[in-house]
């Protein structure tokens, strides 16, 4: 029976979802974009800060000198020259805004570049073919290595030795703003093949996802938040704390048959509950599955927990007796489909218990609670226990509640490529949880894992998963705009104990990315600090 309702928060640390696949020129036999991307050393942290990050930093890009800011316009930007291969002349790159935080950079390369792309792939060539009637390594006339190699294949290898020169040189002017895997040259191989053959130049496009721009409404509104928490009563320490010591003087008590009455306040039923929906028109009823439950064991002093007013309706039943009664789900029930629903439910009584508890006296202390030698003790160490309990829960539904707000303050357009990694890692977090209660077979995981359901939770979950990353936007911007640190020592210690319980459990890990995300976990609690302390906070509890 699934109407205990209770809310558990998972820690998910350091999950990656890899790509499915690397992102490859559009062109069948040509080279993937990662080729001309080369790596160099000298990383820079880039200074925007979201989770998971997927900016592209210089080390993308072979280039000495990092441009951190680039204003878009409509007139051809000059180009960085300091990019490690020194072209013959400047390329023009024009960047033009995109809708979703995407922009397109149209790339003119004149004559001159492209032809000093033509000898050095002439060069290469007459150094690795072996024409007949030359020694290796000796100049062969351009019209005859030409016709061996093949002019078509001599054009292909032209063109991309154009990309491979230019792309990073047009890439600096997104350097520390675009993101990962984002980057797509848009123009057909088959056009620029044709452009280069007919004008002796070259022309393309390439569009990238870059660092999303966030507007604040109001400006810097964030300073000023005034938070409405709401907190269920039975967080509260003095109200778990009885329930907690309620439950265990229960455990040391038992259940004897009740034989000559109905069902009472403080009683076990054995119940088979069924339940459907109340025929409305001329529509069917339908039975609720969730509702329905064999041998389902009640306590009476859990009933409104269970099932509000549920206990009402079958107080006085006796063993063996079976009642149908109607019931209308609260509005503020869990499953938003069964909210406000009519239905008829049919519950019969299959056990009836009473508890035949032992005399409450200090000689039960250490039974109820380890060590404990007095039931004043174990209600004061029960106390101080939930009390702290209650202020973990109280700090946490205060964060979910800034967080909430936040996400509702900002503007911004996700690029597609944000999205879709933020939801991949919520759907591997969920697969691993479930993995881990459900133990799957590999059958099993691999249709959860299959393209078709990551798709299905991406569109299913759009709106959370929107709703998270402009959570993390906000944070990192407001830890960014307010200059906000973390010491040295707090970042070094998380660190250790991350990669520490990875090693416990004998996992792999990245351990630039368990930096990665460790320092961006401490950054997010630092802005939730600075936040807390500057909001105005009510809290009500239900």
């Amino acid at each position: 029976m699934e109407f205990c309702s209770s809310t558990t928060v998972t820690a998910q640390k350091f999950f990656q979802w890899k790509p499915a696949a690397a992102f490859f020129f559009p062109c069948t036999g040509s080279l993937p974009i990662a080729h001309y991307l080369k790596p160099f050393k000298g990383i820079q942290q880039s200074s925007f800060t979201t989770s998971p990050r997927r900016f592209v930093h210089p080390k993308y890009l072979p280039c000495e000198k990092v441009i951190t800011r680039f204003v878009a316009s409509a007139a051809p930007a000059p180009v960085d020259s300091s990019v490690g291969d020194k072209l013959p002349t400047d390329i023009q790159v024009t960047e033009t805004p995109e809708p979703n935080s995407r922009v397109r950079l149209s790339v003119e390369v004149p004559a001159a570049v492209c032809d000093d792309c033509y000898r050095r792939v002439l060069k290469e060539l007459m150094k690795r073919s072996k024409v007949p009637g030359f020694r290796p390594g000796k100049n062969v006339p351009e019209d005859i290595l030409i016709g061996y190699v093949g002019k078509e294949i001599v054009k292909k290898a032209v063109v991309e030795s154009i990309l491979e020169r230019t792309l990073p040189h047009a890439m600096s002017s997104v350097s520390g703003r675009a993101l990962e895997d984002s980057i797509r040259i848009s123009t057909k191989f088959p056009e620029m093949e044709k452009t280069y053959s007919s004008l002796k130049s070259l022309r393309y496009d390439v569009i990238v996802e870059v660092a999303p721009e966030l507007k604040w409404i109001p400006e810097y509104g964030y300073k000023n938040l005034k938070i409405v928490v709401d907190i269920d009563k039975e967080i509260e320490a003095a109200t778990a704390a009885e329930q907690e010591f309620s439950r265990r003087l229960k455990a040391l008590g038992a259940l004897r048959i009740v034989t000559d009455r109905g069902l009472e306040l403080g009683d076990v039923a054995i119940l088979d509950i069924s339940a459907t929906t109340i025929k409305q028109d001329e529509s069917t009823p339908k039975t609720i599955p969730s509702a329905e439950s064999k041998a389902f064991q009640f306590d009476t002093e859990d009933g409104d927990r269970v099932l509000p007013n549920f206990l009402i309706a079958i107080t006085g039943m006796k063993r063996g007796e079976t009642k149908s009664f109607p019931y209308v789900f609260p509005d503020s029930w869990k499953q938003e489909d069964l909210r406000g629903v009519r239905a008829q439910f049919t519950v019969e009584c299959k056990e009836l218990f009473y508890r035949d508890l032992p005399e409450l006296n200090d000689s039960l202390a250490d039974k109820i609670l380890n060590g404990c030698t007095t039931i004043e003790e174990v209600k004061r160490i029960l106390l101080q226990n939930f009390l702290e309990l209650e202020q973990t829960a109280k700090e946490q539904a205060t964060d979910n509640a800034i967080l909430d707000q936040l996400h509702k303050m900002v503007e911004v357009e996700i690029p597609p490529s944000l999205f879709e990694e933020q939801g991949r890692q919520l759907y591997g977090a969920q697969l691993l949880q479930i993995q881990a209660n459900r133990k799957l077979d590999e059958q099993q995981l691999a249709s959860l894992s299959s393209p078709k359901a990551v798709k299905n939770f991406l569109e299913n979950n759009r709106e959370n998963i929107t709703s998270i990353i402009k959570q993390n936007l906000a944070v990192g911007d407001i830890f960014k705009r307010e200059n906000l640190q973390i010491l040295t020592d707090d970042l070094v210690k998380e660190i250790e104990n991350s990669i520490a319980e990875f090693k416990q459990h004998n996992q792999e890990y990245d351990e630039e990315r368990v930096k990665a995300q460790v320092q961006e976990v401490l950054e997010g609690a630092k802005v939730l600090e600075w936040l807390r302390e500057r909001a105005e906070i009510q809290y009500i509890t239900k």
